[in-house]
């Protein structure tokens, strides 16, 4: 069991930054998020996206923002479980909380932060008959946790954005066979990208469909064979592999938050603004999973309502114990 002052529920840059705000107040954090690496939407959806309405930063990139908030949470030593998501939420007495992940993993917290963005992004999948069977260690994965695992394996990966350009270039050094399927001739990705992945494929290093989608997969007891279609020619050809990623994006749903008690505003968290608390005590909200009174869906609005939910954070688990908020500028930033 994992056991910890705050068991944060995201690890987008609201939660990360809660990991900041919550540490100058001695309170340990563990993170949770179904991705496997943290940074949430800016690392999954547009890494290289510049933002320009964080304070300080004329432009900063998405990665960049996320890697200095992971430098600014390190002297506070957080820790984190990735690729799994919370499925359940029990309280145990006033102030003791009891979390459960998709793969078992068990956290013990005194407060639970909801910091979940627009929800739990589960894979866009595609429409291919017998896709489930095939899916839960038999083949098809929509995410990559352990590169290692597909070692002189042989892998398809359909999709043409980011994601799939990244891992295609990473994954022909590891893979044994390595085919990329995608729609169409050009990419959604970074040019870079593109060319490396074109390089790659002049060489033989991976073996590029273009104008072409997956349109079966068979094997008996775990994935053997992939049927991919050129849409062209209406060519079918059938590929021997023993793993298909598709890599078509995320969309977001509440997921197992639904059932857990909370007072929702159709796909988001209702929240008092005084320190965005919901109706459950010890239980907060904040980025743009959490709904109030004029909301604005912005990073810099989340890390406002991090401060303040961290000091509640604090009142709520030492009650009764005054605390003077000193600014970093006087105190610094002490580590535990």
């Amino acid at each position: 069991m994992i056991t910890t002052d705050i068991v944060i529920i995201g690890a987008g840059p609201v939660g990360l930054f809660a990991i900041f705000e919550a540490g100058l107040l001695k309170m340990r954090c563990h993170l949770v998020d179904y991705l496997p690496q943290v940074g949430g939407q800016l690392s999954e959806i547009y890494p290289k996206k510049p933002i320009y309405d964080i304070p300080g930063y004329p432009s900063v990139l998405a990665q960049e923002l996320v890697d200095n908030l992971m430098l600014q949470a390190k002297p506070f030593n957080p820790s984190f479980t990735l690729g799994e998501r919370i499925e359940s939420l029990q309280k145990n007495g006033e102030r003791d909380f009891v979390l459960t992940t998709n793969m078992g993993t068990v956290i013990n917290a005194k407060i639970v932060v909801i910091a979940g963005g627009l929800g739990c992004f589960e894979p866009r999948k595609p429409d291919i008959e017998n896709l489930q069977k095939y899916e839960n260690g038999k083949g098809v994965n929509y995410m990559i946790l352990d590169p290692e695992k597909y070692r002189n394996q042989k892998m398809v990966i359909a999709g043409g954005g980011d994601s799939a350009l990244d891992w295609a270039i990473f994954l022909s050094d590891v893979c044994s066979e390595l085919t990329l399927v995608h729609r169409s001739e050009s990419f959604r990705g970074a040019p870079d990208s593109v060319n490396k992945v074109m390089q790659l494929a002049q060489k033989g290093n991976i073996n590029l469909l273009l104008n072409s989608a997956i349109v079966s997969i068979s094997g008996k007891d775990a994935l053997e064979i992939v049927e991919v279609e050129n849409l062209k020619t209406q060519q079918k050809t059938n590929i021997s592999t023993q793993h298909l990623i598709p890599l078509f994006g995320l969309s977001p749903k509440l997921g197992p938050i639904e059932n857990w008690g909370l007072n929702l505003d159709k796909n988001a968290i209702e929240v008092n603004t005084d320190d965005y608390s919901t109706n459950i005590g010890g239980v907060y909200a904040i980025g743009d999973i959490n709904s109030y009174t004029n909301k604005l869906k912005l990073i810099l609005c989340g890390f406002h309502e991090a401060a303040l939910m961290s000091h509640s954070a604090y009142k709520y688990i030492n009650p009764g114990v005054k605390y003077t908020m000193k600014y970093t500028t006087v105190q610094g930033v002490n580590t535990f």
